[in-house]
């Protein structure tokens, strides 16, 4: 009776509880095996994806650009996408556009509250009028860029004020009042749009992937630079270099290239930027050329002791002045005069200064 019992219960009781003590542990033993090979393959794994990001970010050549806000920054991003052959899609094309639209419109407002704080006559009083009605523009609040419906309204008044003897700076080219206007990549690269919080391009040279990165340069923009100080590989540093005799949008008192100055100098002193490459972008070379006949650079800097009138002497100059602003003089400066709009100076620049960066900050990469 007692062995039918026992039997019974047997029975009655969970499959795992019926098996032999030693069967128990020998399948413990096994699900612990099984989970402990797997858990090492997922490790492996994991130490594999791993190996391979480290490996792609140190193949990586990362370039932040920095400057004060409209020197150029952002006309040199275009200028990569044009050179590496990356298209503008429609889309983009049209915002550039509209981007075009509001800067003529922008522009002729600038032209026209000058004319009258100058005290310039018009050379026709029915100007006057037209004058005002651009100065009524006053574009849409939280948006960029003017439609080509809206742009119309102001077709005739432009064309007007920009024949006036006392405007000659926004009208200059009469296809782009038509509705069908679309910028080629000239009109793209002279666009001007603000850059409000971080862009970047990525592009391929011989195997190797750059990543580019543009933060926006006004004064408001300069808190999200340090967003983009991790893994930096070089600073291509942009300076106006044209903008010797012209004062800051932000507080109209601020001289633009001794803030420039005073930016770089916080930037190239930096601990952070110990092992990256610094190099020294003076832009809008076309620019300088035409002010230096007009404006005598000793007027805003009378320390300047060559030619004003000679290019090499005040890029000379330029240079100095940046240069005098380092601590470490053991450390190279590199520098180029450029002219961002123009693409085939860009694209020769670029090429010595891709060398630069390779040599200088990619010595342990091996080029395949």
């Amino acid at each position: 009776m007692s062995g039918v019992v026992r039997t019974l219960s047997r029975c009655l009781l969970p499959a795992e509880a019926t098996r032999e003590p030693g069967a128990s542990k020998q399948g413990s033993r096994e699900r612990d095996a099984v989970q402990e090979r797997e858990a090492r393959r997922r490790s492996r794994e994991i130490d594999a994806m791993l190996a391979r990001e480290r490996r792609a970010v140190r193949r990586l050549v990362k370039i932040l650009l920095l400057g004060a806000g409209e020197s150029g920054k952002s006309t040199f991003l275009k200028q990569m996408r044009i050179i590496n052959g990356q298209e503008f899609d429609k889309k983009a094309l049209l915002d550039f556009r509209d981007i075009i639209y509001e800067n003529i419109l922008k522009g002729m407002r600038v032209l026209v509250d000058a004319r009258d704080k100058l005290g310039i006559t018009w050379q026709s009083c029915e100007n006057e009028k037209q004058g005002m009605l651009v100065m009524s523009w006053e574009g849409r609040v939280g948006t960029t860029g003017v439609e080509p419906s809206e742009f119309q309204l102001y077709v005739m008044a432009l064309s007007a004020l920009w024949m006036d003897a006392g405007i000659q700076e926004a009208y200059t080219r009469r296809s782009e009042f038509q509705l069908s206007y679309i910028p080629s990549k000239q009109d793209i690269l002279f666009a001007r749009k603000a850059t409000k919080g971080i862009v970047e391009h990525d592009f391929v040279i011989k195997k190797i992937p750059f990543k580019m990165v543009d933060v926006g340069g006004q004064r408001s923009q300069r808190q999200k630079w340090f967003q983009c100080f991790d893994g930096i590989t070089s600073i291509l540093f942009m300076v106006s270099s044209s903008e010797y005799d012209q004062v800051l949008m932000e507080d109209r008192r601020t001289n633009r290239l001794v803030e420039s100055m005073n930016i770089f100098e916080t930037i190239v002193n930096n601990k952070l930027f110990l092992n990256v490459s610094i190099i020294l972008f003076l832009n809008k070379t076309d620019l300088l050329v035409e002010k230096i006949r007009i404006v005598d650079i000793r007027k805003n800097f009378p320390e300047f002791r060559g030619d004003p009138r000679l290019l090499d002497d005040v890029q000379e100059f330029l240079v100095q002045s940046f240069s005098r602003k380092r601590r470490n003089r053991g450390k190279p400066l590199f520098h180029h005069f450029t002219t961002a709009v123009d693409t085939e100076n860009i694209r020769f620049v670029f090429h010595a200064v891709k060398d630069t960066i390779l040599q200088e900050n990619l010595k342990d990469i091996m080029l395949q």
